[in-house]
Formats: structure tokens, sequence, C-alpha cells
């Protein structure tokens, strides 16, 4: 196993201080190896970093806040799931629906004169239920475009580590172990791009997070500066359990504003993923510089890779600074509540008693429509039903590691390997077995594939044996 740390951009939901990653070398240790002398040390981290998050449901924080851990699976159905339900932030607006629907009530059974007739019931749903398929339309098409986003991220990562790790040439003048760590250090830098969007997304512009510290920490970024700066407010505040509480009920004065930490940056802050995109297109020149990538096409789809990135970045930012107009937003949760607490008004008559557990029923599917389009219209944030960026970016670093651990070699030393059987199922004979047979009968077997690959499949359509002869 390679020394050092690994590629890890995984979720880390608390902040890692940058002084905390400092480094314990040993004295008498160089990292110059000397000739004839041990290998150096790899320096070790001061204290354990913990790059991916474990997230458990026996916790109350982790089981109310997301996003929701997709590689778990619940046996409940989903008439009783709570993780990722609605209900938390229901309970509060319905105590209220439930109180004001019994004073209705009572009022009404004392003085008699507080029902109104079912038709404004008729003509005012009508328009409830427009609003709120707008409403519900809108959040989730921001919610898809997300995803199109992020779909596109992990698409140009892939390209760009395969460009980087296998289309560049090391030119043999060179140290091999200097260019192999030059094209993993270029493949960080697309690990770090997609970290760094994700908690520039989040509203979390400082570096000193325990995903990212390690991937950008050499990089010079007015993010970095700014982090070192002022480490005090780098670090996650402090929730009190009230405000904690109030945030799961979703009462709207708990919530904190998320642009705290940008508006009270006394340094300039910059845009960390633009800024590191920078950087992996100074190491594209480079290596085009060095003739490293020396085919056009390898050299235009590192760069269309590159401006991808740069695509979804904008992409992004627009989804999250593009929320739906606040006019339509107040018009749609006034006219929904107005209709909910004119609903005991219209059933106290019919119903009597009864019409205070109608009214909270119908208010449960009404406000929960409401609520579900605010929650998922920014997709980006730590609600249960956000999209999951940490499995994301975790999927991003554990591609690069993979096309990183490819070892380059000549085509031929997998292409005739004794276990590539080229005609499978129409025939299991190797490579080497086939270089034995004539031109015509290999050009024949290729040519009578698609015939015997349908008698095959009739074959086992019909429940009757493949014949031996059939194989050549």
């Amino acid at each position: 196993m390679a020394d050092g740390i690994a590629h890890s951009a995984s979720s880390a939901d608390t902040a890692t201080p940058a002084s905390t990653m400092k480094i314990k070398t040993d004295e008498a240790s160089s990292y110059t190896r000397k000739e004839g002398g041990p290998e150096p040390v790899s320096p070790r981290l001061s204290s354990a970093q913990h790059f991916f998050n474990k997230r458990t449901s026996l916790d109350l924080d982790d089981y109310f806040t997301g996003p929701r851990d997709m590689a778990k699976h619940s046996k409940w159905p989903l008439l009783m799931r709570m993780h990722g339900s609605i209900v938390p932030k229901l309970i509060v607006p319905l105590l209220i629906v439930g109180a004001w629907a019994t004073l209705i009530t009572v009022l009404n059974r004392k003085l008699g004169v507080l029902g109104v007739s079912n038709v404004l019931l008729t003509i005012t749903g009508f328009v409830i239920s427009l609003g709120l398929s707008f409403r519900s339309s809108t959040a989730y098409e921001r919610y898809a475009e997300g995803r199109k986003f992020w779909a596109n991220i992990i698409l140009s990562s892939q390209a760009l580590g395969r460009v980087i790790w296998v289309h560049t040439v090391d030119p043999p003048e060179k140290d091999p172990r200097e260019m192999m760590l030059k094209k993993v250090s270029a493949m960080n830098l697309v690990v770090a791009f997609s970290v760094a969007l994700k908690h520039s997304l989040r509203f979390e512009p400082f570096t000193a997070h325990s995903d990212m510290q390690h991937l950008i920490g050499h990089l010079t970024t007015y993010a970095q500066e700014a982090t070192l700066c002022q480490p005090q407010r780098a670090a996650p505040p402090k929730k009190s359990f009230m405000k904690e509480v109030g945030e799961y009920l979703g009462v709207s004065f708990a919530e904190s504003n998320p642009r705290k930490l940008l508006k009270k940056s006394d340094q300039p802050l910059g845009n960390l993923p633009l800024e590191i995109l920078n950087h992996l297109a100074v190491a594209i020149d480079e290596m085009v510089r060095n003739q490293q990538l020396d085919i056009p096409m390898q050299q235009t789809l590192a760069y269309n890779n590159l401006n991808m990135l740069n695509d979804a970045l904008i992409g992004c930012e627009r989804v999250l600074n593009t929320p739906l107009p606040i006019a339509y937003a107040i018009a749609i949760s006034q006219i929904t509540w107005v209709y909910v607490m004119l609903l005991p008004f219209q059933l106290v008559e019919p119903l009597e008693w009864i019409a205070i557990p109608a009214t909270i029923a119908a208010s449960y599917i009404i406000l929960g429509l409401l609520f579900i389009g605010s929650e998922i219209e920014n997709p980006f944030g730590h609600d249960v039903n956000d999209l999951p960026l940490d499995v994301y970016c975790e999927q991003v670093a554990h591609d690069m590691d993979i096309i990183a651990s490819f070892e380059k070699r000549d085509c031929t030393s997998f292409m005739s390997n004794h276990l590539n059987m080229p005609l499978f199922p129409v025939s299991t004979a190797p490579v080497d077995t086939w270089m034995q047979r004539s031109e015509e009968k290999l050009r024949e077997t290729i040519k009578n594939k698609p015939n015997m690959m349908f008698r095959m499949k009739r074959a086992r359509e019909e429940g009757k044996p493949l014949e031996s002869e059939d194989m050549v």
C-alpha cells in the first residue's frame, strides 16, 4: 500500500481547523533518501483524522438530519417511516390548526353562527391545488437539475482522470516517480473540485474541513488565506439544544441565516472551486507543453471536460441562487394557510365535533405538499431529502483511485491472455487456439456468429439443451 493519505472526498460535517493538521516528523529522519540508508518515514498526522463520516440512525441528530444515507435499507413500510418524512415539521402547524379548529367548533356550539356554505371549499380548493402543483413541480425541477449537474461532474471527472493517467506519455528522461506523483496530484485536484463545490453550495466557504484540507492545503487560494487569518470563524458554530429542536420542528425563528459565514468574513473568500479549476488548467497546459498529450484529440478531450466542470459549477450556482420568486412563494404560502384556516368554518355544521380531526387530516395533506416543495427547493443542503453530495464526492475520489490503480502496459498482455475468449459463447477457444487455426475459419465463425446466437437464444427459450457440435 502506498504511504501517505489516500484520495478521500467523503462527507465530514465537522470542520477541522487547519492547525490540527500539523505533522510530526522524526528529527533523525530525512526526506532525502541517502544511498544505502533506510527509506524515509512517512509523516504522521498529530491526531487521527476521519475522512469518511459514518452515520447511524440510532442518534437523534443523524435521524432527522441528512442527506439520507442511500446505503442503508429500511424494512419498514413507507407508511410508517419517519426518516425523511415531513411529519416533524408539521407537528407545530398541526397543533395550531387543531387548536384553531377546536376554538371554532366550541364557539359554533355555543353561538351557532360560525358555519358557512361548502361552496367556498370547492371554489378555493381548485386554486389551492393549482398553487401547490406549481410549487411542487418547480421545486422538483430544481432538484432534478441539481442531480444532472452532479452527474456531469462525475462523468467529466472520470474522463479527466483517464486522460491524465492513461493517455499521458511519460518522458523517458524524467524520473517515473516524479511523473506518477504529478499525475496523482492532478487527479487530486479533480477530487478537490468536487469537495470544494459541495462546501461552497452549503455556504461553507472556509477550508478547515477534514475532507478538504489535505487536498488543497498546498494551493494558494483566497479561502485558504481567509481560514489562516480568522481560524475562529472557520469552526462551525455550536447550536443550543432549543435551537436544534426548533430546526427539527421547522420553526422559522430558529433557523439561522445560511450565508452567515459569508457575511461575517473579514477576508475575501474568492471562489474556491473556480480557483481549483485554474490550478487544474495549469497542470493540463504543462502536460501539453511537455508533449505528454501529443494527440490533438486527447488535448481536446482534456480541455472539453475541464470546461464541463466549469459549466456544472455555474449550473449549480444558478440552481442555488435562483429560487422561486419570493412573490410566488409568499402568495402560495398565504393562500394555503388562509384555506386551511377557513376549513373549520365549512366543516363545523355538517360534522360538528368531528370537524376537529377532519380539519387536522386535511391540513396534514395540504401543508405536507407545501412543506415538501419548500424543503427540496434547495437540493444542496443538509436536509434528509437533499442530494447526497458527500456520496457523490466519495464516488469521484473512489473513481480516481480506481483509475490510478490501473497499470499502463501493452494491450497485448491482456488481449492475448489465455483466459480471453473473443468469440464466446459461440466458441470457448482462447486467443492462442484461434491463432493456430486458419484465417478462413476465423472469418467464417465471425460471419456466422449472429446466426449461431439466434439458434442458441431460440434453444434457450424452448428449453432445449445446446448441442455440443454447435460450438466452434
